[in-house]
């Protein structure tokens, strides 16, 4: 997130009203409720990890061994028993 000064967004009466309780610092002001998303909703990441790992555990359900899946999908033996197993709780 990239800083931007408040001098040349806010209105002077506002900006004067904030500097009464906080001056020379950062301020963050976060974004309204109904604004807010999740990680990777915006850029679609959330989506593509989520066929993503459907993929590993369906093939893991074919037969295919976590270290082949590992090698396939270029993540960490441990990765891959975390997408299987935490599939497995959600689908049993």
């Amino acid at each position: 997130m990239k800083y931007q000064n408040a001098n040349a967004i806010l209105p002077e009466h506002l900006l004067s009203q904030i500097q009464e309780y906080v001056h020379g610092k950062y301020l963050y002001i976060p974004a309204l409720e109904e604004a807010r998303k999740n990680w990777g909703e915006n850029s679609g990441a959330r989506e593509s990890l989520y066929i993503r790992n459907e993929e590993i555990y369906d093939k893991y359900k074919q037969g295919v061994n976590i270290d082949e899946l590992a090698e396939e999908y270029f993540l960490s033996i441990h990765s891959i028993k975390k997408i299987i197993y935490g599939k497995r709780q959600l689908k049993d």
